[in-house]
């Protein structure tokens, strides 16, 4: 990859200058990328964020945003990305956190070290006295020999300071020893020196160019560049010596499983107060009973009237039962909208405060059982918003067996944001016992698949190592752009589905097919599942997208267990089609296909045995039913656990 490869995308000139921006995980690059270029992307305060890149204009120039990296090399993907454009790069921005010198300035002098034109962002500079640290920006740039700019891009604070002192950038002072061995290794070469430091330093994909072999000078470089910036450090920040800050312990607090846990639970009982209770039943009731049922509908029925025979095909698929003007939109508008909504402001409102990486910590034993360690937490958390992505994401993951036990339990049991959301509303109105009994039945065939594909598939969990940010207040203008933008992202891809997806329906109603396809699927509808006949058009649909079949029910005369079952079912069901084609690409046709099978069967088999089970229950103990299940559910589940507890970690 180059810069100039962005440039052909956006039309540049021979004049356009590109500018690069770098940065360790989580220091702020695409807040400030944002702040520069008014090109929106996601800004979460979560390691591994930001897995690919991304370009916009500022002032005739091309600014690339890339991922987090710790230097610049080819030992992972995002650092072979990131190294690549930096050496093509007219100017790189540095980001540094600026209450993390001693971790951030390590990239910063492997840039100088390299001789590309750097500029230094000195961000979150709001953030240092917090820390208990003051830091002498004169001193530093002296020091650095490259303009360095104090800014907190979230408040877009110094970023025209910064965009100012772009044509300053330089290439900074570095070790003249090194200087000069650089400079007679590039003469005798042939080649750049940010090469021959590549080269120097082991890079295989440089030497590999070169055609030499690696350099084995790696660590001593390491070593004495680490040591630079403990001097620097000591050099240019004060220790202010504060009180530690209540964010600071509680922070700390929730690492630790005996207060870490408890605070999960209760952060999972807010989730479901505010999605399951305020979104899915206040909101809801109001968007899709009042407004939807009682104005809209009416009003297209009676307009379509006076046009359109009710009964005749044309009338069917306009306003019929599955119709395109009645169902798909009120379904859209008035059901799925503010579900969605409310789940995006739920989980950005994690991601900004910085939980979702000490719910990875946190989590990291559980999900070594499971072959998983607490990195999967990304992927895990990510498919609830969509699966689709966090498919893609679980490239993050070190090894080929953890990517494949995380997309096998995305594929799974992670419902994607518009199913849970369905799902979340639907069992909310069959009361709490049903939806305590739903989550644990969910968890168990989770925790019973992880366990199974940790045990068969060789190899084992490896250890976590991530950056923990610091924990913050989300900032409400940054939470309410992402919800906005990824409702919208879902709305203008679910709509044109769910309007294919209704006409769909309306023909198969119209010519007959539908009766022909209830009556194939009876074995397994009626005779395994025990739903009605006509619940099989909620599993035609689930095939399509997810959410499709939770909401193809919603008007279908259901008992409460009947509707746990199908809940069941549906949420262990295939992903959708966009699901599939991703998974298809990570993994190849014969284990997609294999997952696929897989993940069909185990849906119908677990749904078929909580159907059982739960009538044997109810015709024994009647309203009481859920609650032993429930026990039964969590006895098995402690059993499993254990389980999985005794598989071992790679040390």
């Amino acid at each position: 990859m180059d810069c100039r490869d962005f440039g052909k995308k956006a039309g540049a000139g021979e004049e356009t200058r590109y500018i690069v921006v770098v940065g360790n995980p989580n220091v702020g690059k695409t807040a400030l990328f944002n702040g520069l270029t008014g090109v929106y992307e996601d800004v979460s305060n979560f390691p591994g964020t930001t897995v690919d890149t991304c370009y916009g204009w500022a002032g005739g120039n091309i600014i690339i945003d890339t991922p987090g990296v710790y230097g610049i090399s080819s030992f992972t993907g995002e650092e072979r990305l990131v190294r690549d454009l930096v050496l093509s790069a007219d100017v790189v921005i540095d980001v540094v956190d600026a209450a993390r010198l001693e971790r951030d300035l390590f990239l910063t002098l492997h840039l100088i070290d390299l001789g590309v034109p750097v500029v230094v962002a000195l961000n979150m500079a709001d953030e240092t006295a917090r820390y208990g640290l003051g830091i002498n920006t004169g001193v530093l740039e002296d020091i650095l020999g490259v303009p360095v700019v104090p800014t907190v891009a979230v408040e877009r604070r110094g970023l025209e300071t910064l965009a100012e002192r772009l044509p300053e950038a330089g290439r900074g002072f570095r070790d003249p020893d090194l200087a000069r061995r650089l400079a007679e290794m590039a003469r005798e070469l042939g080649t750049s020196e940010a090469m021959a430091l590549l080269l120097l330093e082991g890079d295989v994909v440089t030497a590999e160019t070169l055609g030499l072999p690696p350099g084995t000078d790696q660590m001593v470089l390491y070593r004495h560049r680490r040591a630079r910036v403990n001097e620097i450090v000591r050099l240019v920040s004060t220790d202010l010596q504060p009180a530690g800050s209540f964010l600071e312990h509680l922070g700390r607090v929730m690492i630790r499983p005996l207060t870490g846990f408890p605070i999960m639970i209760l952060v999972m009982a807010l989730v479901y107060l505010v999605v399951g209770v305020f979104f899915a039943q206040v909101v809801v009731d109001f968007t899709e009973g009042r407004l939807m049922a009682g104005y809209y509908e009416p009003f297209v029925r009676s307009v379509l009237s006076a046009y359109l025979d009710p009964g005749s095909p044309a009338g069917e698929i306009l306003a019929g039962r599955f119709g395109l003007l009645t169902m798909a939109v009120t379904y859209v508008l008035g059901l799925l909208t503010p579900l969605v909504v409310g789940f995006f402001l739920v989980l950005s409102l994690l991601e900004d405060s910085g939980y979702l990486p000490r719910l990875a910590i946190l989590m990291d034993r559980l999900l070594a059982g499971i072959g998983l360690n607490g990195l999967s937490v990304i992927p895990l958390v990510l498919g609830f918003g969509c699966v689709t992505a966090a498919v893609i994401t679980t490239r993050l993951l070190p090894t080929d067996r953890e990517r494949l036990i995380a997309i096998f339990l995305l594929s799974l049991a992670v419902p994607c944001s518009p199913q849970l959301a369905l799902v979340t509303a639907i069992m909310a109105r069959q009361g709490i016992s049903y939806f305590i009994l739903y989550g644990m039945v969910i968890l168990l065939v989770l925790t019973a698949a992880g366990i199974a594909l940790s045990r068969i598939l060789p190899g084992a969990s490896t250890p976590l190592l991530m950056d923990l940010p610091p924990l913050r207040f989300p900032r409400l203008g940054n939470v309410l752009i992402k919800t906005r933008m990824r409702s919208w992202h879902f709305l203008k891809e679910a709509f044109p589905l769910f309007l294919g997806g209704s006409l769909f329906l309306s023909l198969l109603q119209i010519t007959g097919t539908m009766d022909l396809i209830h009556n194939y699927m009876d074995p397994v509808t009626v005779g395994l599942l025990s739903l009605p006949r006509e619940s099989a058009s909620a599993f035609i649909m689930g095939f399509v997208r997810r959410e499709f079949g939770p909401a193809g029910i919603l008007d279908f005369p259901m008992t409460e267990t009947q509707t746990f079952v199908i809940m069941v079912t549906l949420t262990l069901f295939v992903p959708c089609i966009a699901s599939v084609m991703v998974i298809f690409k990570e993994r190849g046709w014969k284990e997609g296909v294999f997952i696929w099978i897989t993940v069909l069967v185990l849906a119908f088999l677990t749904g078929g045995a909580a159907a059982r089970l739960l009538g044997l229950l109810a015709a024994a103990w009647g309203s009481s039913a859920p609650l032993i299940m429930t026990g039964l559910i969590a006895l098995l589940l402690a059993g499993v656990a254990v389980l999985g507890s005794s598989g071992k970690r790679i040390n």
